[in-house]
């Protein structure tokens, strides 16, 4: 009877040190599942089906890097988003005109032949949306980014939006 708990106590502790490699394994996967949790969020725009396809048409050119950041999409996934670097300036495709380019606090910026308007959010961060294309782009750059980045994701993004949306004005 001794032996056969000794055997059944051994059958616990081999399942026990068995188990915790698998255990770490699954500590390890949930862990790297939680870094999706770290995407930027982004609100995907709707706009119409004519302005949608040119903003695929962007997806598709747009840099995998962004003065210096790598790519890093927001969540939920689409061709109308965009996102580099962390904290993230995030790129939106088919936004409506904004009101705010009425305002007197908005001004106008043209970089390498791509027109902006170009706004200072409440929260210290910056927004700036293209005038004169077919599909209105959208540019946010954190707070914390305005002065370091200057004008470099505008550079940036000043080829990929002049090919894949003509100039003119979006309805």
């Amino acid at each position: 009877m001794n032996s056969f708990r000794h055997r059944r106590r051994i059958g616990r502790v081999h399942r026990v040190l068995v188990g915790a490699p698998a255990l770490s394994l699954l500590v390890a996967s949930v862990a790297g599942c939680s870094a999706t949790d770290a995407a930027p969020k982004a609100a995907v725009p709707t706009p119409e089906t004519s302005v949608a396809k040119l903003c695929r048409n962007l997806d598709k050119v747009l840099p995998q890097k962004l003065d210096g950041s790598e790519r890093n999409d927001p969540d939920p996934s689409s061709e109308l988003t965009a996102a580099w670097g962390s904290p993230a300036i995030i790129l939106r495709c088919g936004v409506p005109w904004p009101d705010a380019a009425a305002d007197a606090d908005s001004n106008p910026a043209t970089v390498n032949g791509v027109e902006w308007i170009v706004q200072k959010l409440d929260s210290g961060a910056q927004r700036m949306t293209t005038g004169s294309r077919l599909a209105y782009v959208e540019v946010t750059i954190p707070e914390d980014q305005v002065a370091a980045v200057g004008a470099g994701p505008l550079v940036d993004l000043a080829g990929p939006i002049k090919k894949a949306i003509p100039k003119g004005i979006a309805d």
